[in-house]
């Protein structure tokens, strides 16, 4: 059996060991199930021994097939990564970064951090993933991202941290708004408001933080719509449905239905960091540090 076709056919035998079906096996793989069948029949023949036991009604590992399958799932799984980075090195890619970022980055401290390091490392191969704060930092000890812009403070031994921004809080209202015609918006002026929030699973750090701050001036928020995204939310909003609140980095990319003020508190303000393994002393990772600090001071 030539190395590639025995590659294609370890490749199909562990598909199917993960199926056990091979109807969606021959999906997966774009082939129609007559030539897996015959693949996986190859297999065996050249192996010696067999994989599968099939009946009409189902498909099962042999002994000898769960055997084989442990020993080169692995193996499979490094063939196709050593693949993928062969291809980023032969596209001119000389390295990898992946950068998480959550909504607050996402309009300015992001972006601009991200053109810059490609204006500096075109051969950098970078990529972006939107997590929340929370998920940020079991990516980030999972080694599935390098940084993660997220709310903070983040305080650990395991981690660096740079302060990226520092925002003063708004609250959002519709055009006319009651509280658009006082002098000066404080968080006791927010005591009752019929307030709407990003859902806990999507607003996961910020609402948690947001809840902190009217704790400590003895206000309790009067929650009365939640949504998961921030159309939903500005909409609701607009219709009249409520106030929210926001940090000022996404001010301007509210829309005209809307109006804001913000709340004059010196504690009122939300912090976005830039997050990274101290372990992690990759050339790569200084380097987005530096132009992400530099894009921030702006």
């Amino acid at each position: 059996m030539h190395d590639l076709q025995g590659i294609e056919s370890v490749h199909s035998f562990i598909t199917l060991a993960e199926e056990l079906n091979f109807r969606r096996t021959a999906e997966r793989l774009n082939l129609d199930q007559s030539a897996l069948s015959r693949r996986i029949q190859k297999l065996e023949s050249v192996l010696g021994f067999r994989l599968l036991e099939r009946t009409t009604r189902e498909v099962r590992l042999t002994q000898a097939g769960r055997s084989f399958y442990e020993d080169n799932a692995h193996l499979l799984q490094r063939y196709e990564s050593s693949v993928q980075l062969a291809r980023r090195i032969a596209a001119g890619k000389l390295g990898a970064l992946t950068v998480g970022y959550m909504a607050f980055a996402a309009t300015e401290l992001m972006p601009l951090a991200v053109a810059g390091f490609q204006r500096r490392h075109p051969h950098i191969d970078l990529r972006i993933r939107y997590i929340r704060t929370q998920g940020q930092k079991i990516a980030l000890a999972n080694d599935e991202i390098d940084l993660g812009y997220m709310i903070g403070p983040f305080d650990h031994s395991d981690y660096q941290t740079v302060q990226l921004s520092l925002d003063p809080l708004y609250v959002v209202t519709p055009r006319g708004h009651a509280l658009l015609r006082l002098p000066a918006v404080t968080p006791a002026d927010l005591a009752g408001q019929e307030m709407i929030l990003g859902d806990t699973h999507e607003w996961d750090e910020y609402r948690w933080r947001l809840n902190n701050l009217f704790s400590a001036e003895g206000i309790s928020l009067n929650v009365t719509l939640e949504a998961s995204n921030t159309l939903a939310l500005i909409g609701l909003v607009a219709a009249g449905l409520g106030v929210t609140i926001y940090p000022e980095s996404l001010i301007g990319f509210l829309g005209s239905n809307v109006e804001v003020r913000q709340i004059m508190h010196p504690l009122f303000r939300n912090r976005t960091v830039l997050a990274w393994k101290r372990s992690n002393r990759s050339r790569q990772v200084r380097d987005f540090v530096e132009v992400a600090q530099a894009a921030a001071a702006r």
